[in-house]
């Protein structure tokens, strides 16, 4: 028998793995939430619409291609307690997965095959050692683990350590996000069409800042994908 699996018997039964979300005991090829919750997420499936609500919301705003999100964020809903697990519980596996999970969605899609590279939302370099990773690079990962496009995460920069945009309104969040991203080397982004991404979009506050800082690149197409759309 191996001594291994015997461990992990035991540890299993006194610290059982359970779903973030239904709390129900995981499975050995499960991870963090059960094939069920993530069967039951609320899926957008919008990366198939145009006019959809996320690309409705930023119109007019900043020149973009498309706008896709995984799935619906309502208030004490599946996609809320991921979101939260993600951000506040140290599980960015949870990112990763969702990205995964959501790559494959996207695999053949018009809105995937002109995309050359993804771009998290970046964090301020003191609220990542704080937090220990940026929950929208988590995501892009996953994305880049199943579409194989490569992830850019140091070019796109946060230059100020904003305060939260969390309970703030429409107009607080835009002034507390403006002017805040910067690139470090426009020629990395030039003639490139990013896929900009974010964990949820609420107002696109914090997406159009990051845009107006990578419209300074020459000959930029962007489009944009979030784990989540908040109703």
């Amino acid at each position: 028998m191996n001594p291994k699996w015997v461990l992990e018997e035991i540890t299993h039964f006194f610290y059982p793995n359970c779903c973030v979300i239904c709390k129900s005991k995981l499975l050995y090829n499960e991870q963090d939430v059960c094939l069920q919750c993530l069967y039951n997420l609320p899926k957008t499936n919008n990366y198939k619409e145009t006019n959809n609500l996320g690309e409705i919301l930023l119109a007019g705003r900043f020149p973009f291609q498309r706008v896709a999100s995984f799935a619906f964020f309502t208030k004490d809903g599946l996609l809320q307690t991921l979101i939260h697990e993600l951000k506040y519980n140290h599980k960015p596996r949870i990112g990763n997965l969702l990205g995964a999970i959501y790559g494959i969605d996207l695999q053949g899609s018009s809105f995937l095959k002109p995309i050359d590279v993804i771009v998290p939302v970046p964090l301020h370099p003191k609220k990542k050692i704080t937090r220990g990773y940026n929950q929208a690079e988590a995501f892009a990962k996953g994305l880049s683990q199943s579409t194989s496009i490569p992830v850019s995460v140091d070019e796109l920069v946060r230059l100020i350590n904003n305060p939260t945009q969390t309970k703030r309104s429409k107009t607080q969040r835009w002034e507390n996000v403006k002017g805040i991203f910067g690139v470090k080397d426009a020629e990395i982004f030039q003639n490139k069409h990013v896929l900009l991404v974010d964990d949820v979009i609420t107002t696109g506050s914090t997406l159009e800042a990051c845009a107006n800082a990578l419209l300074e690149c020459k000959n930029i197409q962007i489009s944009i994908a979030t784990i989540g759309k908040a109703l």
